[in-house]
């Protein structure tokens, strides 16, 4: 916690700046200061082999200058829009700072979109040029039975011979001409164009200013200097760039001289990491509760589940002494032998060098925090949205809470309004959604916080719960209103899950509809002593995977009220995904769509209920 940090009542809590805005900065200003304070020191790393080959600050500025000399001789001005379809990679950052270098405004796009989601992007936004990193993206393009709108100028296709079309183009450009364009941009001037995923609805076009990276970036560091000062300090990004929170990431990176890899295929990152040996990483939930599955099946293929299960117990319980701010001799004890029986075994796949992880985007959940503290990582939960450029909150490395979310990040506000939902303003906030008047207005209070549309609440320390999304709130036909997340957390992080939708608006008692995670089913199947090769509409139907899925759900339910918990569920013979638009390019669930898909499969838990009050609504388990 900051010393400064001010509490100016019980559902408010502000943290001030603690680094000066400058109305001249810009993120290319950003990569301008960091060649002027370390030149050589490496600031990215590209795969290089079975290595990495080190990029400085120096060469990184001369790469983005000669793609933004391109850009500029072929006609991109300073406010116009350029989408980008492409990979987590290097080459995604150097085209992000070549645009912003020549002056232009980039509209990133998920490669994970549909070709018609890809162009309706582009129209809206109003786009004056392409780029695509891929063969597979430029087919989403090029394929599209819709022509690309009549303003689009340009299609750069990198795998093509784009890079050498930009090189060409900026033959009559100086680094002068491009050192003046990128620097006529300045804080207030509009720096991206994000669009949300749409998990509630259709997406909007999220303007973010210079100033909202810059001014964040700062603060950010200062609060998290134990991580990102650390002598060394590197990360591996893995999710993608098109997201803010990674996007935001970056630039932090880029102003602190902090080193990045990437690696977007996530089958190679355990060797990634094993070679790149980051000191910290940025995941989302999922990915640590794979992390987790994956030890855990391992160990049970390998004939060490009882091991494993005994470290995970001592390695929770000792994290929760923590806690409490007394660990007993024994405990102690028992935690240093499985330190060096388990943990640090999966430390090495981490890399060996992680010390710190920082999980946006959903709650990671009580038990996998006290877990990866346990491993030796402490993973400091944040949380945010496009429209607050990733963090608002986000637990301190040196002052954090295990199951919140930290307090507001310097520069940054939070309050919790009468029915509970989080509202947040400060040097994060955006400026206002593109071509969207009616979301404009429905985002702001009359005093300017904007509405996240989360609900929550905040200690006395300001440290914040999100406890779900305000639109998710079930209200049961016993009046019960049930926040979905709570139960649909811990069930989505077992092994065998692959996601869980909890269901019951106006219904007698709360359901689920759960899928089964198809990459570690086969694990699962075998360590159970099934058939591997089962497929996916079997397991479903299987009583053994019914009845894992049922002890998981128990497990969930003890954490609730007998009103709130799940009474039945069904098993779906496939996932979700993308194409059938109940999930989100960044793999979020769309649960107004799978309400609607999923309606007969609603009815038939509900077949035959009768419909009464339930007498239990206000008890309490």
């Amino acid at each position: 916690m900051t010393d400064n940090a001010v509490v100016q009542h019980e559902r408010e809590f502000h943290t001030p700046a603690v680094a000066e805005h400058d109305p001249a900065s810009s993120t290319y200003s950003l990569l301008l200061n960091r060649v002027k304070l370390t030149p050589d020191a490496p600031l990215f790393s590209v795969p290089d082999g079975d290595g990495w080959q080190n990029v400085s600050a120096r060469q990184f500025l001369d790469e983005v200058h000669e793609v933004a000399r391109g850009l500029i001789g072929s006609g991109i001005r300073p406010g116009e829009r350029v989408a980008f379809i492409g990979s987590t990679s290097y080459q995604w950052s150097l085209i992000d700072y070549a645009l912003w270098a020549a002056g232009a405004v980039m509209v990133p796009v998920y490669e994970t979109d549909s070709p018609e989601r890809i162009n309706w992007i582009i129209d809206h936004s109003e786009a004056i040029a392409v780029i695509t990193q891929l063969p597979e993206h430029a087919e989403k393009i090029t394929e599209h039975d819709a022509p690309l709108p009549d303003r689009v100028r340009k299609l750069w296709q990198l795998h093509d011979g784009g890079m050498d079309e930009l090189r060409q183009a900026g033959d009559g450009v100086t680094d002068e001409q491009v050192r003046s364009t990128g620097l006529s941009r300045v804080a207030d001037d509009e720096a991206t164009l994000i669009y949300t995923s749409g998990s509630t609805g259709k997406p909007k076009a999220v303007i973010l200013t210079h100033s909202n990276f810059v001014d964040l970036s700062n603060n950010a560091a200062k609060a998290l200097s134990v991580m990102v000062n650390k002598p060394g300090a590197s990360t591996l990004l893995f999710i993608t760039l098109a997201h803010v929170f990674a996007r935001f990431i970056s630039v932090m990176c880029v102003s602190e001289g902090i080193r990045v890899g990437h690696q977007s295929d996530t089958k190679r990152l355990v060797p990634a990491l094993g070679s790149f040996q980051p000191t910290f990483l940025l995941a989302v939930p999922r990915v640590f509760e794979k992390v987790y599955n994956s030890a855990a099946q391992t160990a049970a293929a390998g004939g060490k589940r009882g091991i494993f299960n005994r470290a995970v117990r001592v390695g929770v319980a000792y994290s929760k002494a923590l806690d409490a701010g007394r660990v007993p001799l024994g405990l102690r004890l028992q935690y240093r032998i499985f330190d060096k029986l388990v943990f640090a075994k999966l430390r090495k796949t981490l890399g060996g060098k992680v010390e710190h992880a920082v999980s946006g985007s959903a709650p990671l959940g009580l038990f996998l925090g006290h877990f990866y503290r346990a491993l030796g990582v402490q993973v400091l939960e944040g949380y945010g949205l496009t429209e607050t450029t990733a963090p608002v909150s986000v637990n301190l490395a040196d002052s954090f809470k295990i199951g919140t979310v930290g307090p507001p990040l310097p520069g940054c506000s939070v309050r919790i309004d009468d029915d509970g939902e989080i509202l947040a303003r400060g040097i994060n906030a955006f400026r206002e959604y593109w071509r969207n008047p009616e979301a404009n207005a429905d985002a702001f209070t009359e005093d300017g916080w904007f509405r996240t549309g989360d609900i929550g609440q905040l200690d006395a320390d300001g440290y914040l719960t999100v406890t779900g999304r305000k639109k998710d709130l079930i209200i049961t036909a016993g009046g019960k209103n049930v926040a979905p997340a709570v139960l649909e957390d811990p069930i989505r992080a077992d092994v065998l899950v692959g996601e869980c939708v909890v269901v019951g608006d106006a219904q007698p008692f709360v359901s689920a509809i759960i899928t089964l995670d198809h990459e570690m089913l086969v694990s699962w199947l075998e360590v159970n002593g099934l058939d591997p090769k089962m497929s996916l509409a079997d397991a479903s139907r299987h009583p053994r995977v019914r009845e894992h899925v049922q002890e998981v759900i128990d497990r969930a339910n003890r954490q609730v009220s007998r009103a709130e918990s799940i009474r039945k569920f069904e098993i779906l013979d496939h996932v979700f995904s993308i194409d059938e638009g109940t999930m989100t390019a960044k793999l979020s669930i769309r649960r107004h769509v799978v309400l609607k898909q999923y309606a007969d499969v609603i009815d038939r838990i509900y077949e035959g209920v009768e419909r009464a009050h339930d007498p239990e609504s206000s008890s309490s388990r």
